[in-house]
């Protein structure tokens, strides 16, 4: 697995980045992240069929390989000036991490034979919907709240894309996005006050909700192929 880069001071002070903190929101994350899920081990083992594996990056593909996503509505409409420069990192990363995707998902080849095919799509597209809607809330801190969930459970897929291109025989690019105390930091700097956390803390919840939504239907697609 590749690892995050070592932090340096100038990507530290390229995202503005003053002070350290932790809060409730980092909490969620390391509560209630994708690492937590029982399908983790199964999508990153060395002999997982390319079937589920396939599945998996497709999955990812149609939840966050399209453009705009969650990190650019937060970014158009950010009101917040300690959240902008992570912001456009994001942004950057995350640009990088769809073309991976995108890649990967090429290479995967069509979508393994599932039973309920079409009602499996249907619920990833409902997703999908869900969390452009959440990443363009009005609500002060909501939509930065999503981003810093995607990127701070991206790690957990990054993961599974990384077996995937160990598969494929594809390199993947380094990884770009910003670093878990870069995160954590801004949190701290973005979370003036308690109405903001709260917003930015339901943020979170409902993305961490809609990716494990993402792996309970992996996990019932792949039970539903073993029992063809």
């Amino acid at each position: 697995m590749a690892s995050e880069p070592e932090e340096s001071s100038d990507r530290a002070a390229a995202l503005g980045i003053q002070g350290a903190g932790r809060s409730i929101v980092v909490a969620l994350i390391a509560a209630d992240g994708s690492h937590k899920h029982a399908i983790m081990a199964r999508l990153t083992a060395q002999q997982l069929p390319v079937r589920d594996i396939a599945d998996a990056v497709h999955a990812l593909c149609l939840l966050h390989g399209r453009q705009p996503g969650i990190i650019d509505h937060a970014l158009a409409r950010n009101s917040q000036p300690a959240a902008q420069a992570w912001l456009e990192v994001a942004v950057e990363g995350f640009a990088v991490e769809r073309a991976l995707l995108a890649k990967l998902a090429s290479a995967a080849g069509p979508l393994p034979s599932t039973p309920g095919q079409a009602e499996s799509e249907a619920a990833v597209a409902s997703q999908r919907h869900a969390l452009d809607m959440l990443a363009q809330s009005d609500r002060t801190g909501c939509a930065i709240g999503a981003a810093v969930a995607l990127v701070s459970d991206w790690a957990a897929m990054r993961q599974i894309m990384e077996a995937a291109a160990r598969r494929f025989g594809i390199e993947p690019p380094a990884y770009a996005l910003p670093l878990a105390a870069e995160t954590e930091t801004i949190v701290a700097q973005v979370a003036e006050n308690p109405a903001v956390e709260r917003a930015m803390a339901f943020g979170v919840q409902q993305v961490l909700a809609q990716h494990r939504g993402l792996w309970d239907l992996l996990e019932a697609r792949t039970s539903a192929r073993d029992r063809q």
